[in-house]
């Protein structure tokens, strides 16, 4: 499959992520209460993020977390590190979560 953003190559952040694709959160680059904030809405390593619409000027966008909507400007975005999910197929439905 030919991307035009290839995420597999090189360090990617969620602002990179097109519309429909799944990310897996790998780390923030932030500290102190904008990071707790990330945090807070669940944007934790290992998370399933999916982008799912662009604002008409492109800024914000929408992604998919854990359930809920979230919306984050591009520098807020640029901040949370990703990767490609295993494989390559993409979902837009919140994945199964194991109960410990």
């Amino acid at each position: 499959m030919n991307r035009t953003n290839d995420l597999s190559t090189s360090p990617a952040t969620l602002a990179d992520l097109p519309v429909g694709q799944a990310g897996v959160v790998a780390g923030l680059t932030l500290r102190g209460p904008e990071r707790r904030r990330l945090l807070d809405l669940g944007l934790v390593p290992g998370t399933v993020v999916v982008a799912e619409m662009r604002s008409p000027l492109g800024d914000p966008v929408a992604y998919r977390v854990r359930g809920a909507t979230v919306a984050l400007r591009r520098e807020q975005a640029r901040a949370i590190r990703i990767t490609l999910p295993d494989g390559d197929a993409l979902d837009s439905t919140t994945p199964d979560i194991e109960e410990p």
